[in-house]
């Protein structure tokens, strides 16, 4: 399945980097959004974060509105809301209303994980018990409203979501383990798996839900796609550079210091010992760093390894200049189709 000619998406954790702040990050958002569009990238998620000052991303529905107004070809989705923090009827609705507002661009993923630190998810949702039966009650809920379902004896048969619409979002389910994908196999929605978060067993757990995908009203045939951090640069020494902030930054993640803006030569000087080394070159096989030729290559790798024909590509950098660049070498190396905006 997989191939040279790779769709490639971006996924966009709004970042706030050293020296900028929320309101920066979130107009770079709008400003990638539209170079995506124009350089021929397939689909653009946003991600739901809460209680962190690195990154602005709390709301993707909100900011999906935004950058669907600004931007004319390339779907829009979140990658993605955080189903347990909230009520299922709202999300419904929310992508309802998207989906009416910008028909055939609309990407619904769904997660389970909360997004943060699980006070702030009780703070979001009081009634969430972080149960994993109670995640799937929330998912057979929401395809009930997506699909006007007014089946007796439910909550369905009262409450409906609004606006009616003739059609739907696209659905997918994110994950970074095979019990998502299993549950996403079951429901017959595409499914995300999330290189970036666990680097171990993914394969696996695609082949596995290609083996057991029972087909939908949402979906016909399985969908598939991988995300992983992708840092891509014209020289050697900038890509190393790309790649030593991020090794320092998921390290600071691991140690629960979310809230860390390093400049570059912090990190350069930053002494490792060697456990935080091997965490290091742990975290490694969640990135992909080099010059274009060498990240066409292991990108193609692992799609094939996947066996998906998407990736889904994650870039933080300290400068945005960088960030931008990297975007523009993946449209090159995987000769992306340009659009009129």
């Amino acid at each position: 399945m997989a191939d040279s000619k790779l769709r490639i998406s971006v996924l966009d954790q709004s970042p706030i980097r050293r020296g900028s702040n929320a309101v920066e990050a979130l107009q770079e958002s709008i400003q990638l959004a539209q170079m995506a569009d124009r350089l021929g990238f397939t689909r653009y998620w946003l991600s739901e974060h809460h209680n962190t000052r690195s990154l602005a991303g709390a709301s993707p529905e909100i900011l999906i509105a935004r950058l669907a107004a600004a931007t004319k070809h390339i779907r829009l989705g979140s990658g993605g809301v955080m189903l347990p923090n909230h009520s299922t009827l709202k999300v419904a609705e929310n992508f309802r209303l998207l989906e009416a507002l910008y028909p055939g661009r609309i990407d619904l993923g769904i997660g389970r994980a909360p997004g943060g630190d699980r006070l702030t998810a009780h703070v979001l949702n009081p009634s969430n018990t972080f149960e994993p039966r109670d995640f799937v009650q929330q998912i057979n809920d929401l395809e009930g409203y997506l699909s006007d379902s007014r089946e007796a004896g439910t909550v369905h048969e009262k409450v409906m979501a609004i606006p009616h619409i003739e059609t739907a979002p696209e659905l997918w389910m994110l994950t970074s383990s095979g019990e998502s994908g299993l549950l996403a196999a079951r429901q017959g929605w595409a499914l995300s798996f999330a290189h970036f978060i666990y680097p171990v067993g993914g394969p696996q757990a695609v082949r596995n839900y290609r083996e057991r995908f029972k087909a939908s009203q949402f979906l016909q045939e399985p969908a598939a796609s991988v995300g992983i951090f992708v840092f891509c640069a014209d020289t050697q020494e900038k890509a190393d550079e790309l790649q030593a902030m991020m090794d320092y930054r998921l390290l600071s993640f691991e140690k629960g210091r979310f809230d860390e803006f390093p400049s570059y030569e912090e990190v350069r000087d930053y002494e490792y010992s060697d456990m935080e080394w091997q965490r290091v070159m742990a975290n490694r096989g969640r990135m992909i760093a080099g010059t274009p030729e060498q990240v066409k290559e292991r990108m193609l790798k692992l799609a094939a390894d996947y066996n998906v024909d998407e990736i889904v590509a994650a870039t933080m950098a300290e400068h945005a200049e960088d960030r931008f660049r990297s975007y523009e070498l993946l449209a090159e190396i995987f000769e992306l189709e340009p659009r009129k905006v």
